[in-house]
């Protein structure tokens, strides 16, 4: 028996390998293999079984050892991982090792814990001649015989307060049997629900989510690939209908898988999950990049064995290797945290949307603010459209206020935090011992010091950026590679006094309310207060349990949370997201202000939003305003189709670093001209240029962008050529297809 194998060795070439006899009965596609490389032992995975080599037989090596019980890959797993491999311009090794856990692969042992009990029965004259000779031996063995089960032997010699030799010399004697158990690590164990009640029985549907439900079974009782997507206004139920899909495909033998955008989002998730599927013995799995290796490792080993059929993660959970899938849910699934930023680059929608097909299951996409994408693919008759247009129990959406901030400056005569608007409102509903929350997309105090006299600028020394000011610990940091120094007192270039803070950050809005409301209780939350691994799950909890009357936060918290005490939502500087060099500015904008209004008046009180904005008039701004999804969309799609942005053409993103910018910017367009001259009419080239962010990390920035309607075929030929030309060792250059963000 002959196997190809891919090597976990930093090459990407399959080499052949014949299996002993001994192992050819366990021996599958996508299984885990030691195998000998030169000198040296290696990981590598199964592709091929039955392989046709390509050197005489008998000069292949064989495979030591299979590392475990289970493929790590399903066949479906291993079919996408070819799709990615040649779609994303990635190596297979890299493609490999995002799919598979690094506890996985690094033949990680599953925790054992030990446990003792009675082997036999002593008559009278053992016991009393046990007693006398070994006094300790005869008390453990008394209690275990008092004990209806096997207890943890490291339990018993605490409680005892003996030691392990004294349970060896009785396991010796044949007295006491010792047996090992497997005990998993299992994620988020201990119940935690951010203090959401979390029913076991489900709630009646109203009559759109039935008809949703409705929809979506029919697709499951086909048992062929499909895709719903499920445009729902916040608070619609969109939940709901996602656990009706799941229930139904666990009652049929399947497993489902259960996308959300963010850790932050999971625990909510998953206290819903297990509190309707745990009480009828169904599992649920926790899947995501902050778990430990362990429960990491156990979580994937009840997926492989089949022992649980229901898993919750971030975007990397698309790749567990569940058995009979048979549904993917993607929720939010405009969200471009689905797209990761490193090899591989691929997007988990995208790709939960192919393994569906390859699975034959049924994916279905939800949000309250669908990317364009999926709408021009449910216009083009690819996806299935179900809507939920008003939310559960006829609450009303909230009122939304747009405050033009250009009015405030001239009333106040000078830069404004929170306008007076906002804090009314806010007063308001503190006083009625009702919540808020106040968003703002960027960490920090301000998002720059500028000297009024010279117009000096501090920026990073490494990148092309401005400086961001902390006031909390007076620093000064860069956001894109961390480095900082302490604030100056005086300007850098030109010694005036006059250096000061320019723009908004979470710290500066923090402050602000303190002067508004000195007696609220605060709480922010982003990426400098998120440090410690489970301080977001103890500030949600306490905002669920109105221990916190105001939090303030970034992104992480404007999207999928419900509180239903929030009946204020402040979006404090709402064209951070619009003024940026990128086609989707206006796209991002309107989700960001419709998902972040979501947050309020989800409980039996009304909501309101105030969304302060130097911009009022735009289109993004004002079909938000009014819920007026249809609108944008029509509008926006109709301006990316005049001028062929995706979706109706692919982009490519091809980005080129190194230390010299005149080394790049020759080498960049040297390759554009030969890419011009293979493929010709099949690509628009657009560059080279320089990257917005033009340095990072001591590295200039030069990028080409590729428009196509032949995806496959441009990756294709740009990896060839790239195989073919010349590159310095000082350039890297990365391939991005599909990017969801041009900077």
């Amino acid at each position: 028996m002959i196997v190809g194998v891919q090597p976990l060795a930093g090459f990407d070439k399959l080499l052949h390998y014949r299996v002993p006899e001994a192992l050819r009965a366990h021996l599958r596609p996508g299984q885990l293999v030691r195998i000998p490389i030169v000198n040296r032992q290696h990981l590598g995975l199964v592709l091929e079984t039955d392989a046709v080599p390509d050197v005489p037989v008998e000069k292949l090596k064989s495979v030591s050892g299979i590392l475990h019980d289970y493929p790590a890959l399903t066949p479906d797993l291993l079919d996408l991982a070819r799709w990615m491999h040649g779609y994303y311009a990635a190596r297979m090794e890299a493609v490999l090792e995002a799919m598979i856990p690094a506890a996985v692969r690094d033949g990680a042992r599953l925790k054992q814990e030990k446990y003792l009990a009675p082997a036999r029965a002593l008559t009278p004259d053992e016991h009393a001649a046990l007693a006398r000779k070994a006094p300790k031996q005869a008390r453990l063995y008394d209690f275990l015989k008092q004990q209806f089960h096997p207890v943890k032997k490291s339990l018993v010699l605490s409680r005892l307060d003996t030691t392990a030799a004294v349970a060896a010399a009785l396991v010796k004697n044949g007295l006491v049997r010792e047996e090992a158990r497997h005990v998993e690590r299992v994620a988020y164990a201990d119940g935690w629900s951010g203090g959401e009640v979390v029913a076991a029985q489900p709630p009646k549907l109203n009559e759109e989510q039935s008809a949703v439900v409705g929809s979506v079974s029919g697709s499951l009782a086909k048992g062929k690939f499909a895709v719903h997507l499920l445009h729902g206004v916040t608070g619609s139920g969109k939940t709901e209908v996602y656990l009706r899909a799941v229930e139904e495909v666990l009652a049929a033998g399947g497993s489902a898988i259960y996308l959300v955008p963010e850790v932050a989002l999971t625990p909510q998730t998953v206290a819903r999950l297990r509190g309707r599927f745990e009480a009828a013995g169904h599992q649920t799995v926790v899947w995501h990049s902050h778990l430990s290796e362990g429960e990491r490792l156990d979580g994937w080993t009840a997926l492989a064995s089949g022992r649980a059929r229901v898993v919750v993660g971030a975007r990397s959970a698309v790749f567990a290797p569940v058995h009979n899938l048979r549904l993917i849910v993607v929720d939010e699934e405009h969200e471009p945290a689905y797209k990761q930023d490193e090899t591989p680059r691929y997007h988990g929608r995208d790709v939960a949307v192919y393994r569906a097909k390859l699975a034959g299951a049924v994916c279905l996409l939800g949000s309250a603010t669908p990317s364009l994408e999926s709408v021009a693919n449910v216009r083009a008759g690819k996806y299935h459209l179900n809507t939920l247009t008003k939310r559960v129990d006829d609450k009303q959406l909230p009122d939304i206020h747009v405050v033009d901030m250009r009015v405030e400056i001239m009333r106040t005569r000078g830069m404004v935090t929170l306008s007076r608007l906002l804090v009314d409102h806010m007063h308001r509903r503190f006083e009625r011992k009702e919540q808020i929350i106040l968003f703002i997309n960027r960490r920090g105090y301000s998002s720059s010091m500028l000297c009024r006299k010279c117009g000096h600028v501090e920026e990073c020394p490494h990148c092309s950026v401005a400086m961001t000011y902390h006031r909390a610990d007076e620093t000064l940091k860069c956001h894109l590679c961390g480095h900082q120094r302490g604030a100056p007192a005086v300007c850098p270039k030109c010694a005036a006094p006059d250096i000061r803070w320019r723009g908004l950050g979470t710290q500066r809005v923090e402050e602000a309310v303190r002067r508004v409301l000195p007696r609220a209780r605060l709480e922010r939350m982003d990426t400098d207060t998120m440090s410690k691994k489970h301080r977001f799950r103890q500030i949600l909890s306490d905002f669920r349990a109105g221990k916190i009357d105001i939090l303030i936060g970034t992104q992480m918290i404007g999207k999928g949370l419900d509180f239903p005490n929030v009946t204020l939502v402040g979006l404090v500087d709402a064209d951070l997201s619009m003024h940026v060099p990128d086609f989707r500015a206006n796209e991002r904008t309107f989700q960001l202000l419709v998902q972040v209004a979501g947050r309020a008046g989800r409980g039996d009180r009304a909501g309101e939003v105030v969304v302060q904005t130097f911009t009022p008039q735009s289109g993004a701004i004002q079909f938000a305003r009014h819920a007026d999804f249809n609108g944008f969309a029509d509008t926006e799609l109709a301006m990316r189709k005049s001028f062929q942005y995706p979706p109706y053409r692919h982009l490519i993103h091809h980005l080129f670093r190194g230390p010299n910018p005149e080394k790049i910017k020759f080498y960049s367009e040297h390759w554009v001209k030969k890419v011009e001259a293979a493929l010709g009419n099949a690509v628009e080239i657009r560059g080279p240029s320089a990257a917005p962010i033009e340095k990072v990390k001591d590295e200039y920035r030069y990028q080409v962008w590729y428009f196509t309607h032949r995806t496959q075929k441009v990756v294709t030929e740009l990896v060839k050529l790239q195989s073919e030309f010349a590159w310095p060792e000082d350039v890297t250059q990365v391939l991005d297809v599909d990017p969801m963000s041009l900077v």
